[in-house]
């Protein structure tokens, strides 16, 4: 059975998270007026129309209807269930999750994680001051001597372990911590009745993630026939190299990141980014993950790849295109010449000679790669390696891209471009052509709007109003709604429920959420000293289409009489009519009185 939260504590989280600091951890926002605005997280903009109001705690998206509160934004953005969501809200807004009620372990799970992320950061100051004192001095020249200055070993947090077999786990156990805690997280190993430290004589890289908690340390030995070369934590309670991404922590301190540089290790991110490459992170002693690209999704509109330049990187480069390509990640690869590694190739040739390599397609990437397996010399190497070119290129939608590849294909291998467009199409499915044609975009609310009512955009001023907790049930009624989602949003306002509680329901239809959305986010845009006469305002326009639609719909009554035959006399269709008449005339004159009240 899931567990299941208090729906007072629920409310206290929201009330205690700032959701414009959340949703800015992942999107660059700026304030306009009351709101905050950036590009849309969930679909691909150039224009920013995704909206946050922190005074109703929530987010919506006037291009793709995406709304919700904070727990709901960190679940898309994390794909995160939503206990997960909440662990991560809660761990911000430093809130101690209430003890579930179907989880009696809970309590004791939530005090060790707190335990073991102290502890890391516990060791993360232990080694950092060690890197100042004398034992720290082989760690110290080797990062000097690696052209680091003081100033960025600070700014990453780098230490050094001593040679000492328990100086930390010593030093931690005076500070209160358990030998199974430090074994826990993977600072100390026990073997029988011997404890020492995990990592000794090697420069320390912390691993923090972008909550700045301490999840645990890659180390570089020091000693030349130390193996292995690099050691990493191992998996934890706190810790899953899979999931987190080094330096990730530095990404949430840069504002409009064109693109995340993926580099191989930890020396190359704190060497570049000295250097004044802006935005590079690693991944922890693994080829990249699903979960990894992910998470970088978030921080910018591109990754982009650029591993050594050696064989075993540039094929690193080939997967990692792969896992950011099935994870709808915009992706590039940076080719480095020489063989060389970014810290490197920016040491050797500089900075500007760096970001002059121009990054390549994830096609184009591929294409080079195929070339250096066939003889260009020869006319049967060519031809073998045009159609594995085509392979490549029949999963190419764009017909601008498609005709510059062609081109290039064919200044390398003599082919006509008539000739390679006809290898691509050759092993193309018949049925691809009709697949691939566009579908018709799903009805939009906006769509929707006309078909509903005129009065829309009346109703949705009078719902945002009735959002602010300035209305009540005397004032405003759901039947002031003719539009069904609304109509549902004001009786569940009206019912006491919270905008963000609404437009986070997944009870509700995507059209009433997004609907509902909107007009919570038009809010901010009402000024607070006009309400009671917008109100009236609505009220009024209301009730006149109100009375329009009556008015229409007796004429409609009057015209069918005039049509009518059978029994009905004639005495009776002029009787009837002028009782429709007068109908109208009273109709007629409260809309023009309403009319004049409006001027």
């Amino acid at each position: 059975m899931a567990a299941r939260l208090p729906s007072s504590w629920k409310e206290e989280l929201l009330a205690r998270t700032d959701i414009v600091s959340v949703v800015s951890s992942y999107v660059t926002l700026k304030k306009d007026g009351r709101r905050y605005w950036g590009l849309c997280p969930f679909h691909n903009e150039k224009t920013p129309s995704f909206s946050v109001n922190p005074d109703l705690n929530m987010y919506y998206c006037f291009g793709c209807k995406a709304t919700g509160d904070a727990i709901r934004f960190v679940m898309e953005m994390e794909r995160a269930p939503f206990m997960d969501a909440i662990k991560i809200l809660a761990d911000r807004a430093h809130m101690a999750l209430p003890e579930m009620q179907d989880d009696p372990d809970y309590e004791r799970r939530r005090t060790q994680r707190e335990r073991l992320l102290g502890a890391n950061r516990e060791a993360a100051r232990f080694y950092h001051d060690r890197l100042w004192q004398p034992e720290g001095r082989q760690v110290l020249d080797y990062l000097h001597g690696r052209g680091l200055d003081d100033g960025v070993i600070r700014r990453f947090g780098l230490g050094a372990s001593t040679n000492q077999w328990n100086d930390l786990t010593a030093y931690l156990k005076e500070k209160g911590y358990t030998q199974e805690e430090l074994a826990l997280a993977g600072l100390t190993v026990v073997k029988g009745e011997n404890a020492f430290d995990m990592f000794r004589s090697r420069a320390m890289f912390p691993i923090i993630d972008q909550y700045n908690h301490v999840l645990g340390f890659g180390g570089r030995a020091m000693q030349k026939d130390a193996k292995p070369k690099y050691l990493n934590t191992s998996d934890t309670p706190v810790f899953n190299k899979r999931k987190g991404v080094y330096a990730i922590n530095l990404l949430r301190k840069h504002r409009d990141l064109k693109r995340v540089l993926l580099v191989e290790g930890y020396m190359d991110v704190v060497a570049i980014s000295q250097a004044g490459v802006v935005g590079a992170v690693a991944t922890l002693g693994t080829a990249l993950t699903n979960e990894q690209a992910r998470l970088l999704k978030h921080y910018a509109p591109e990754v982009h790849l650029c591993y050594d330049g050696d064989e075993a990187g540039q094929h690193a480069i080939e997967r990692g295109l792969n896992i950011l390509e099935e994870e709808g990640v915009p992706c590039r690869a940076i080719f480095l010449p020489g063989g060389l590694d970014p810290d490197e190739f920016i040491r050797q040739k500089g900075l500007e000679a760096f970001e002059a390599q121009r990054p390549m397609s994830p096609t184009a990437f591929r294409m080079q790669r195929l070339r250096l397996r066939y003889d260009l010399t020869a006319k049967d190497g060519r031809a073998d390696y045009a159609k594995a070119c085509a392979e490549l290129l029949r999963q190419v939608k764009d017909p601008v891209d498609l005709e510059n590849y062609l081109e290039a294909l064919s200044i390398q291998t003599d082919f006509s471009k008539e000739v390679l467009l006809e290898q691509v199409r050759a092993g193309k499915p018949k049925s691809e052509t009709a697949a691939n044609k566009p579908r018709p975009e799903r009805e939009t609310i906006s769509a929707k709007r006309g078909q509903a009512s005129g009065g829309y955009k009346t109703e949705q001023t009078l719902l945002a109003i009735l959002s602010k907790g300035k209305l009540n049930a005397q004032v405003v009624r759901p039947e002031d709604f003719s539009t069904p989602a609304l109509r549902q949003t004001a009786e569940l306002l009206l019912a006491g429920e919270t905008p963000a509680s609404i437009a986070a329901d997944d009870n509700l239809s995507d059209e009433t959420r997004a609907a509902a959305g909107e007009a919570f986010i038009l809010a901010a845009e009402l000024d607070e000293s006009k309400l009671v006469s917008i109100t009236e305002d609505c009220l009024r326009k209301l009730r006149m289409i109100s009375l329009q639609k009556e008015m229409n719909s007796l004429v409609q009554q009057m015209a069918s009489l005039q049509k009518a035959e059978g029994d009905i006399t004639q005495a009776d269709i002029k009787a009837k009519t002028l009782e429709l008449a007068q109908e109208i005339d009273g109709l007629n004159k409260e809309l023009a009185l309403l009319k004049l009240q409006g001027r």
